[in-house]
């Protein structure tokens, strides 16, 4: 049986002007750092007291629809990997009006350092066998997984 996640966020933005690119939809460089501000959000919650995240990359980034100026957006957020001192988190653009996919998915690793910037523990240990995780989720975990191995 799958879990919903402890620590979903959820991030709301209205697209404005300044955000677009000349198409007058949401410009690439607004969308990394939207999604790069949600990400962080939830790795945030996720890593548990006073964390201190740096983000180490982005695994993977897919825009699915172009985003018109005066919508707004919906982002939803997960940790799906956690390790000793770093955690992926993914996030799930929740599907546009008229859509039936999400608009955008997403993948970012942080790790989390010392007053040094050398990796530190995170404050809970990873479980050995993770919980089940509900659609998106689920999903994205296994590409995760998949990107880690590869990029390692």
């Amino acid at each position: 049986m799958a879990i919903e996640p402890e620590h979903e966020t959820l991030t709301h933005r209205l697209i404005l002007p300044r955000d677009a690119n000349h198409h007058g939809t949401l410009y690439a460089g607004v969308l990394l750092s939207l999604s790069l501000e949600a990400a962080y959000a939830t790795a945030y919650r996720a890593a548990g007291h006073s964390p201190n995240l740096v983000l180490k990359r982005v695994l993977d980034l897919r825009c699915y629809e172009p985003v018109p100026v005066g919508n707004v957006i919906e982002v939803r957020g997960c940790e799906v990997v956690r390790a000793r001192a770093h955690l992926v988190v993914a996030l799930y653009g929740t599907p546009l009006p008229s859509r039936s996919s999400p608009w955008i998915d997403c993948l970012m690793q942080f790790v989390q350092i010392d007053d040094k910037g050398h990796p530190e523990p995170l404050g809970v240990e990873p479980d050995e066998f993770p919980a089940a995780l509900a659609q998106p989720w689920a999903e994205l975990r296994e590409r995760a997984q998949r990107l880690l191995f590869v990029r390692a």
